[in-house]
């Protein structure tokens, strides 16, 4: 996997100060997208374990809320897989931190049984988020005052409650 950016102490992409992972791969490719550079899977730079060291050094200041993943799109089967282990190794070391996951697919989409994006990480993986901001950005329904979000087909889903209740909460903080 790559990446093309890692933010420090970011306030746009999730509720507090956080630590933000920008994954490089997408094939959603969204008309209007922020950042288009990051759909190409090969840009920026590999996700190493010295990367990974850096972001678990960021997140300890007690002031970081939590770590944030989006895109790209985390989402893509091999970044799902990339990211797993990294997220687990995060969520051991800083339980009190939480993980919010951008992604173009709707949830509907991730739990679905059908090919492309699910792969053998997708359950575990979103087990794992905390917050869940859904669906594909669509220049139609962009929307600058929307919180956390790019356009109003998009939601923000608390997903722990989600997973446990089979219908969608939103999260409303």
């Amino acid at each position: 996997m790559h990446y093309g950016q890692i933010k420090n102490c970011d306030i746009a992409n999730g509720e507090g100060v956080r630590v933000t992972l920008f994954v490089s791969g997408c094939t959603n490719r969204c008309e209007g997208c922020f950042q288009p550079e990051t759909w190409d899977f090969s840009y920026g730079k590999p996700f190493t374990e010295e990367t990974q060291a850096e972001i678990i050094e960021m997140l300890k200041p007690s002031y970081i809320n939590g770590l944030t993943l989006l895109g790209g799109e985390p989402f893509e089967p091999q970044n799902q897989r990339a990211l797993l282990p990294f997220v687990k190794k995060v969520k051991e070391l800083y339980p009190q931190k939480n993980l919010w996951a951008f992604t173009g697919f709707t949830l509907e989409q991730l739990l679905e049984k059908e090919p492309h994006p699910r792969c053998e990480a997708t359950d575990e993986l979103l087990s794992l988020i905390d917050v869940l901001v859904d669906g594909k950005f669509e220049l139609s329904k962009k929307n600058i005052r929307l919180r956390f979000r790019g356009s109003e087909n998009q939601r923000i889903i608390d997903l722990p409650q989600t997973l446990k209740t089979k219908e969608i909460i939103l999260w409303d903080k």
